[in-house]
């Protein structure tokens, strides 16, 4: 797994060339020409040492401690001359950790080929000093190498891309060029190291969600509840799926007895996993896009994306770790459980306080178990000062005539779940109610207006639906 870090890459000069190499020595500098003669003497003035990086790039790597691998392949493939050379050259340097992460036995196949091991060095390798200001506008383009070949610059969020491998340190300077630190190593798209490589991703691609969950104790409470409900056979269908998946901590840290009655209701369980899962493959870098914006679970009720600082979070959970990719989709640790809505639209609008009115009209006309159905229904729910608003005695003439109050009551819902986003999209059109009347959409600068009320809260979501609060009462 990769974490994701949603925030800047703080890159501090000062202390990179205080770790990674001695500190820079001043040049000679040649004494100045006398001055000509002239009426008034000039004043002498002392010029100041013009300090410059001393050490070569294949001194800094040998000086640092983290580029011993690097160093080595440098010497057996016999490029430390090169490196040393006048240049400038811009190196994209793979830590020790970065050469141990390749498959095993690639990095003793390399070394016992000289000729393969100088083709991959030399594709971590630029003509000219590139700085890391530079390289961001590269972003999409082709970089030829000093192999011949070209690596792809590419900017993911605020983290730079060199290929498969992310630029962790950057501009470190030397005599002869600068040095980029990356997590990975650049592999050439011929040779044998590549094909390895290709191996092994093709290989961890094979894993289906279900598996890489299975596989990592951190999920072992998800894969429990998948595997109660029979959702572990859809995880692994073809998908794709992006599934925000809580770790074991997450579900620990619900209220207690509230894991242990979702264990015992399946149905219930089902709803809240999901409410983890969406169709398509969204990676981090689109979810960070979707700011503000709400994503469709399958379960049919929407995520809440925001950006918060540096933290992305899906309605109250943090993403804590990004782009976990299997074959039939991606993963995103969150840090909680997501729980949906689990009341009725009727059971809303009685426990909030704003539609007294409404709730009473819904009892009087005997709607309420209709809206206490499946649906799904998407309500446009009048508040109490709306229904004030009526002339005098409309309201107590309705209450008292049932089938003029139902057919009011029915010209406020219609059938299926219309979000706030689909709403908009309607501008201009008619759309039928239950009551089989028409309702008028208009788009009032940004306002959204149906017939003559005001949308003035969006999107309350319902088990089985979604109220949109409006400023007065529909009128068939």
């Amino acid at each position: 797994m990769k974490k994701l870090i949603f925030g800047s890459v703080l890159i501090i000069l000062s202390l990179v060339l205080a770790a990674c190499s001695a500190p820079a020595t001043p040049e000679a500098t040649q004494a100045p020409a006398a001055p000509q003669e002239t009426e008034e003497p000039m004043e002498e003035m002392e010029e100041e040492p013009v300090e410059e990086a001393s050490l070569t790039i294949v001194d800094i790597a040998v000086s640092d401690g983290r580029f011993a691998t690097l160093v080595s392949a440098i010497e057996a493939a016999g490029l430390v001359e090169t490196l040393q050379g006048e240049g400038p050259f811009t190196v994209f340097a793979p830590t020790d950790d970065a050469f141990a992460a390749l498959p095993e036995g690639a990095l003793e196949d390399l070394l016992a080929d000289s000729e393969a091991l100088s083709e991959v060095l030399l594709y971590h390798g630029i003509s000219g000093a590139v700085k890391a200001e530079d390289v961001i506008t590269f972003d999409g383009q082709e970089v030829e190498t000093l192999s011949g070949e070209s690596v792809k610059v590419m900017l993911d969020g605020e983290s730079v891309m060199i290929n498969e491998a992310t630029v962790i340190i950057t501009d470190i300077e030397a005599s002869n060029g600068v040095i980029h630190v990356i997590d990975a190593v650049l592999l050439p798209a011929t040779g044998d190291m590549a094909k390895n490589e290709d191996e092994m991703s093709s290989d961890e691609m094979s894993e289906t969600i279900v598996d890489i969950a299975a596989s990592d104790e951190n999920f072992s409470t998800l894969v429990t509840a998948l595997e109660l409900t029979g959702l572990d056979a859809a995880l692994q269908g073809d998908g794709p799926f992006t599934v925000f998946a809580p770790t074991n901590d997450a579900f620990s840290a619900l209220p207690e007895g509230v894991l242990e009655s979702l264990v015992a209701d399946t149905e219930a369980l089902t709803d809240v996993l999901l409410y983890h899962v969406a169709e398509g493959e969204a990676m981090a870098a689109d979810v960070v896009e979707l700011d503000g914006q709400k994503v469709e679970t399958l379960l049919g009720q929407y995520l809440d994306v925001a950006l918060e600082d540096e933290a992305v979070m899906v309605d109250e959970a943090q993403v804590v770790v990004t782009d976990i990719k299997a074959a039939n989709g991606v993963i995103h640790v969150i840090d909680s459980v997501l729980v949906p809505e689990t009341r009725s639209i009727v059971e809303i609008a009685v426990e909030d306080g704003r539609f007294t009115t409404l709730a009473a009209a819904l009892e009087a006309a005997g709607l309420v178990e209709a809206l206490q159905g499946e649906g799904p229904f998407t309500v446009f729910a009048p508040t109490d000062d709306a229904f004030a608003a009526l002339p005098d005695g409309t309201v107590e003439g309705l209450l008292g005539d049932s089938e003029a109050l139902t057919q009011v009551l029915l010209y406020h819902v219609i059938d299926g779940k219309v979000m706030a986003a689909q709403v908009v999209e309607l501008d201009g059109q008619q759309v039928e109610t239950l009551s089989g009347d028409n309702l008028s959409v208009m788009i009032d600068g940004e306002a959204v207006k149906i017939n003559d009320a005001q949308v003035i809260i969006p999107d309350i979501e319902a088990s089985n639906g979604v109220i949109h609060v409006i400023d007065s009462v529909l009128v068939p």
